[in-house]
């Protein structure tokens, strides 16, 4: 990445190199759509390949979070303080790593899913994505809170974006609880370190919206002050 290009995206708004990094989370965490189904497909060799793009876009999301950190000016002449735009890039990127967690023991563990959780397990990683979506749609208007001197309106708006990105997270909860309750009927069934790695799995998988979540939240608290 050159220095020329960040002077110009720093020029035109120190959040567009934030919202970049939003889409590339987003892009990482998507990857877990055609991942989950190979995995429930016991597809191994289209498991590996959206694992390696998995951990390559993560490795992307991080490198370019490392850029703006070195690259983002320490006085920012705008109503958003530098320490918020640093705090929202650390939960981005930590939204990014949970994907990469799920895929890396699912693969390395070369797991499959009973199948009485493959449905409920599906339905609960499109479910985390949407949170993703959400926060991303969000962050993206941050440039009009900006623009509109954080102005009521907006300010309503990104408010009701983030109540949705919240009862989302709270849909997850539910689906996480599903998921346990079936996986606890098939305790007696199924070799009790898999039994650990699949709640594992779930947990991790529920993070990804909880940290979409917490991105919602720093922003809720940047329109606070």
């Amino acid at each position: 990445m050159s220095g020329s290009y960040f002077s110009a995206i720093f020029g035109k708004s120190p959040v567009t190199p934030l919202q970049e990094h939003m889409e590339k989370v987003l892009s990482c965490v998507s990857e877990l759509v055609p991942f989950t189904k190979a995995v429930l497909a016991d597809d191994a060799v289209a498991r590996a390949e959206h694992h390696k793009n998995i951990v390559m876009m993560e490795e992307e999301a991080d490198a370019l979070k490392k850029e703006l950190r070195l690259r983002l000016p320490v006085s920012l002449f705008m109503p958003i303080d530098r320490r918020d735009v640093l705090e929202v890039l650390t939960m981005q990127d930590m939204v990014a790593g949970s994907a990469r967690d799920v895929a890396g023991i699912i693969t390395g563990r070369n797991m499959q899913f009973p199948k009485s959780l493959a449905k409920g397990y599906r339905k609960l990683v499109k479910r985390c994505i949407s949170a993703c979506q959400q926060a991303h749609v969000a962050i993206c208007e941050l440039d009009e809170l900006i623009e509109t001197g954080f102005g009521k309106v907006e300010r309503k708006r990104v408010g009701r974006l983030l109540i949705r990105l919240d009862v989302i997270e709270k849909n997850t909860d539910e689906l996480q609880v599903k998921l346990r309750d079936e996986l606890f009927k098939l305790e007696n069934e199924l070799h009790p370190v898999n039994i650990m790695f699949l709640y594992q799995v779930i947990d991790k998988t529920g993070a990804i919206a909880d940290r979409a979540q917490r991105v919602g939240s720093r922003l809720q608290l940047m329109l606070a002050k």
